[in-house]
């Protein structure tokens, strides 16, 4: 037991760096995919609007129709023979934000939707104008609806940063990867970082589901209030 809390001792400088990278690829490819996310679900609330409606449709299915893997490979190996040449950290950075901002622009669009139409006719009938009004009402109000899936999908790309290993970013899972190659005891060290995954995601996890539960029971207590 000594010689394995040893062991794990000197392992852990690299597999902290890694962990430090994991977390900063989540970090700046969740705000990338909140922009995209939101943008692309702004895009397709007005189908009048055919000439932003139709390509951020098109864009969402062709990314989710496809896997975040591909797409890693094709932005760094594909985008060059374009003249885009990203560094290793920018492409996984750039992978996971256009992935995840797929995703969430239909968790944004049905949070949009989800708001009472009421509100909306008020807006409209104070004069005020969609670039006026769905910042400044609508968009608060979704927030609120969004938040739960919106952390799940945090979660999922903390686990999911582990595929830029594949385009040579150090993070958490390609430093493991490193050490068990060194040395051979990859029980050891996959078991170790199964464990960091699981010490950060689980009580996230729990965190967000706590979180659910409190909207959904302030918004009984404010339907209550109205009635």
């Amino acid at each position: 037991m000594g010689d394995l809390l040893s062991e794990y001792l000197t392992w852990w400088p690299d597999l902290w760096a890694g962990l430090q990278l994991t977390v900063m690829l989540t970090l700046t490819g969740m705000a990338l995919a909140l922009v995209i996310g939101l943008a692309l679900a702004l895009a397709r609330l007005d189908p009048r609007r055919r000439l932003l409606a139709l390509p951020a449709g098109a864009f969402v299915e062709l990314i989710r129709g496809s896997p975040l893997l591909l797409q890693l490979f094709y932005i760094f190996y594909v985008f060059p023979f374009f003249g885009l040449r990203l560094s290793p950290i920018a492409a996984g950075i750039l992978g996971l934000g256009i992935n995840y901002g797929a995703y969430l622009s239909e968790v944004f669009r049905a949070g949009i939707e989800a708001v009472d139409h009421g509100q909306w006719e008020a807006a409209r009938a104070l004069g005020m104008r969609p670039r006026v009004y769905l910042p400044l009402v609508v968009l608060p109000q979704a927030i609120r609806i969004v938040i739960p899936p919106v952390g799940n999908y945090f979660i999922s790309l903390f686990k999911d940063t582990a595929l830029v290993s594949t385009i040579s970013i150090g993070e958490l899972l390609f430093r493991g990867q490193l050490l068990a190659a060194e040395n051979f005891k990859y029980l050891q060290i996959y078991s170790l970082i199964f464990v960091i995954y699981l010490a950060i995601s689980y009580p996230a996890s729990l965190g967000i589901r706590a979180l659910e539960r409190h909207l959904r029971a302030g918004r009984r207590l404010g339907l209550a209030e109205l009635h």
